[in-house]
């Protein structure tokens, strides 16, 4: 009798580490069906659509303005009220966004995870990367404003674009890295833990207000770099020196949010690994 051949064979994985890239890329059409997913649910039904790309930010941006800039007085590198805040809001928007939903993984697909067979990363990464897409709507209207401010506005000398732009793309990396690092670590322990949803939404708005979105990092005085240490600032500040001139460019730091990222992707898909073979168990 010939020995049967098989064309799947699935097997509980040898190393918390293995990360198994071929399998990834063999299930890369159910990851962009779950992109699309993501992306068209998220306003399905809604009488606006879409348009909630704009209108979140926008009414955010004149809050933030009316608050910190008008009754606050606070400072903004000497940069347009509106522009520095939406700034700081185009990038972190995606960094709060995507790692909230992406650390509900296992919580909201509990039903998929324990009937169907696929790399369960493949979740996580398409949420990282339908945020992106709404990153770049967003970005739109980021272009939009800096281009009115810096072409019309009688405020356009204090914007002074460098060549660090050039540097943005690698800022967006390191952002999508270090959403999807914490966001795999907090779905890992929310299995268990379901406390840590509420402890992470209330966290996540409170670490924006230390992430230089209000705040810039020139106004830390002697204690900027304790700020610093949290890998977000230094991206929003890169940002914010490359289209505006204003804020703080360091290859130090920025190597320092980078190697921060590559150890929270590490550890955080070792943790992952481990957690999705037992977590129906604990859901």
């Amino acid at each position: 009798m010939s020995e049967e051949k098989w064309d799947l064979i699935i097997k509980p994985k040898s190393s918390w580490i293995d990360l198994r890239f071929k399998e990834l890329w063999k299930y890369r059409d159910l990851l962009l069906l779950f992109v699309k997913r993501d992306f068209v649910a998220v306003y399905k039904q809604t009488v606006l659509g879409p348009l909630w790309f704009f209108i979140q930010p926008i009414l955010t941006t004149v809050m933030f303005a009316i608050v910190f800039g008008y009754f606050g007085k606070l400072d903004t590198d000497g940069m347009p009220g509106p522009l520095f805040y939406l700034t700081g809001l185009t990038l972190w928007n995606y960094f709060s966004d995507c790692l909230t939903k992406t650390s509900e993984t296992f919580i909201k697909n509990q039903n998929i995870f324990g009937k169907v067979f696929f790399p369960r990363l493949i979740v996580p990464l398409s949420i990282t990367v339908s945020s992106l897409l709404k990153f770049g709507i967003q970005f739109i209207l980021f272009a939009l404003v800096w281009c009115y401010y810096y072409f019309f506005s009688a405020q356009s000398a204090s914007i002074n674009p460098t060549q660090e732009i050039l540097v943005v793309p690698l800022l967006i990396i390191m952002m999508a890295g270090l959403s999807l690092g914490f966001g795999i670590i907090f779905s890992s322990i929310t299995t268990k833990y379901k406390d840590m949803n509420f402890l992470l939404a209330f966290g996540v708005q409170l670490l924006m207000y230390v992430s230089s979105v209000v705040i810039p990092i020139s106004q830390m005085g002697e204690y900027a770099w304790i700020f610093k240490l949290n890998p977000m600032v230094n991206i929003i500040e890169a940002f914010k020196y490359a289209f505006l001139g204003a804020g703080q460019f360091s290859w130090f730091w920025l190597g320092y949010s980078f190697v921060f990222m590559c150890v929270l992707l590490f550890f955080g898909t070792i943790i992952f690994n481990r957690v999705e073979k037992s977590f129906m168990d604990t859901v």
